[in-house]
């Protein structure tokens, strides 16, 4: 099992599958991290030589990932849920934040149904 980046990355997938399992790592970037480290895309992981693990750490390396860049994305929330701006107030709230219904759907952001008892007539 290959470690790139403090992730175990699984052996029996192939390359670029394998690396989008790192945070921050999507499959367009994973296909140019392998053709700058000159390694073929459809070799599984498991044979990968550690030269070629060598040099995909490298050019992993030069990315924002994982830790850094779970803090990074949580400060800018923080930001702007400080700032008061539209976005902000939707995270504090719990609420969907890019123009969504919410009067059906959008139970992921809102969670489970609270149910309020009708008024006794």
């Amino acid at each position: 099992m290959a470690r790139i980046a403090g992730i175990d990355i699984p052996k029996n997938k192939r390359g670029v599958i394998a690396l989008t399992y790192i945070f921050g790592i999507g499959s367009s970037r994973a296909v140019s991290v392998l053709a700058k480290a000159k390694v073929d895309e459809s070799i599984k992981v498991q044979d990968w030589t550690d030269d070629q693990i060598a040099a995909i750490r490298e050019q992993v390396g030069s990315f924002t990932i994982e830790g850094e860049l779970r803090s990074e994305v949580q400060l800018n929330i923080k930001r702007l849920m400080d700032i008061g701006c539209q976005r902000g107030i939707r995270h504090r709230l719990g609420l969907p934040l890019r123009g969504q219904r919410t009067k059906n759907n959008s139970r992921t952001r809102k969670g489970k149904r609270k149910t309020v008892a009708n008024k006794k007539k």
